[in-house]
């Protein structure tokens, strides 16, 4: 268990692998449930799932981030609450093409904010990675024609998920400076601190007529959700940002699209096509390009790392 642990891409791949479940099944449930209101349904649970297990380490840790106040209420508005509540909203207003191909963005806004906010300068190998998994993003996005990428453009959904993402690559490139604590009792402080974010806006949306039709498959849905995509993946991905830095993990989320293709095949039924092959090929090369390390020669140092944002890893 341990050497998933720290091993940063098995941890990323699990991560946007449930990102993506998540985007299958808010697509699916978007007239179901109303969009603040999965929100906090979802943050809710998944703090109502973590805090148990993160009872011993919040005892330690709580006057550590007591401490750093500031920017854990930073982080929880940008990691939490503020990006998956848009995205929600986008997600009644857009298609799941769209979102694919928004999602791609991703890595490259993350890119940019660090240079604003940390002077981190991107390698050449970075921005080219970065570009060639755009490419295979695109070819799956567009089913391989140029003419159905050159048609595709933006509605007000589209709007509101691409200010998510950039919400969230503040995130990313943020998460450094967040307190050196037990990876849970951090995840957990943020989830409570979006969940209580989230509420009023919540009230208001039903308080305004927003319906909300529970059945079976809404629970099991917002289960999911408070589990896999919110629990267990931010603390994979928190983890890889440790590891690795904010824009090389950021680079994984190119994974996103390539696991909603897969999931629209086993889960939907919808035909493999080249198209999916050759996306596939491109988005790995581009992450193998922007992550694999050059050798140096013997005797030479490494120089300081700018761009990874590593911290220190918290205790487990």
């Amino acid at each position: 268990m341990r050497k998933v642990w720290n091993s940063a891409w098995l941890l990323l791949a699990a991560a946007n692998l449930f990102w993506a479940g998540n985007i299958v099944l808010a697509r699916g449930i978007a007239g179901e449930v109303p969009p603040i209101t999965l929100a906090w349904l979802r943050w809710t649970g998944a703090f109502l799932v973590a805090i148990g297990f993160a009872v011993p380490s919040l005892r330690r840790d709580l006057p550590v981030m007591l401490r750093h106040w500031k920017i854990m209420l930073l982080l929880a508005a940008t990691g939490i609450a503020s990006y998956n509540t848009m995205s929600y909203i986008g997600l009644t207003e857009t298609t799941a093409l769209n979102v694919l191909l928004l999602q791609s963005a991703t890595p490259l806004i993350i890119i940019v904010w660090a240079f604003l906010l940390f002077r981190d300068v991107p390698t050449p190998r970075q921005v080219g990675g970065v570009l060639l998994s755009l490419a295979g993003v695109a070819a799956i996005a567009a089913h391989g024609s140029l003419a159905t990428l050159a048609t595709l453009t933006l509605n007000p959904g589209d709007v509101w998920v691409l200010v998510a993402l950039a919400i969230y690559a503040v995130y990313c490139v943020i998460l450094r400076r967040r307190p050196a604590v037990h990876p849970l009792s951090f995840l957990v402080a943020c989830m409570g601190l979006g969940s209580l974010m989230i509420l009023p806006f919540m009230l208001g949306e039903l308080a305004g007529g927003a319906a909300f039709h529970a059945h079976a498959a809404t629970w099991l849905s917002v289960a999911y959700m408070a589990l896999m995509p919110s629990f267990i993946a931010y603390l994979c991905f928190n983890r890889g940002i440790e590891l690795i830095g904010g824009g090389p993990a950021g680079q994984s989320m190119h994974l996103m699209p390539l696991f909603g293709s897969i999931l629209a095949v086993v889960f939907l039924h919808e035909a493999f096509r080249f198209y999916h092959l050759i996306g596939i090929v491109l988005i790995a090369g581009g992450i193998l390009l922007a992550s694999v390390r050059l050798r140096r020669p013997a005797g030479v140092a490494a120089a300081p790392s700018r761009g990874s944002g590593a911290i220190p890893a918290a205790p487990e």
